[in-house]
């Protein structure tokens, strides 16, 4: 059980944005008391507290693609990510694996497969998010059956999402 809170804000105010994802963050800690991930842009900032069961030492999130435009945070888990993994490299698809998570070949799925395919092809209980820098777009999913919580909305001028309401309840809006 891990947990995700994350904004995103056109005005760019990320200061003010940060310290309130971290204050967010904090209430979703008994989700994942193992490991606090943070990555901001510009118009984005996405959190992630983590229970370490599977990788403990590579699959900290949020995860860059190898190029950097990608960035993913995910609360759940892939139960077929092993098959995924080998279907990807069987397509021809060449990366350099730190790791053996998850959300890893997740991530590597999106790139190669793009994300409703990826999708459509894990089998798991999951929600994700993926923000994607070249084209500053936020994108949010869930496993088909919807089994792990994803809360958003807007709240001002940010849209919020989060893995429980009480995250979101502690942004000043």
């Amino acid at each position: 059980m891990c947990g995700i809170v994350c904004a995103f804000n056109l005005k760019g105010d990320n200061d003010l944005i940060r310290s309130n994802i971290l204050k967010m963050s904090q209430k979703l800690r008994h989700r994942g008391p193992d490991w606090s991930g943070i990555y901001s842009s510009e118009n984005a900032i996405l959190a992630h507290e983590r229970l370490a069961i599977v990788d403990p030492t590579s699959g900290k999130q949020p995860i860059l693609s190898e190029d950097g435009l990608k960035v993913v945070a995910v609360n759940g888990e892939i139960y077929n990510h092993s098959q995924l993994r080998q279907e990807l490299v069987a397509s021809g698809v060449i990366l350099k694996w730190k790791g053996y998570s998850d959300t890893e070949t997740l991530l590597a799925g999106f790139d190669a497969w793009g994300i409703e395919e990826t999708v459509k092809r894990a089998i798991g209980m999951f929600a994700f998010s993926v923000w994607d820098n070249s084209e500053n777009t936020l994108i949010l999913g869930r496993d088909r059956i919807g089994e792990k919580p994803l809360y958003y909305g807007w709240q001002g001028g940010t849209f919020l999402f989060g893995s429980e309401l009480k995250a979101l309840k502690q942004h000043p809006d």
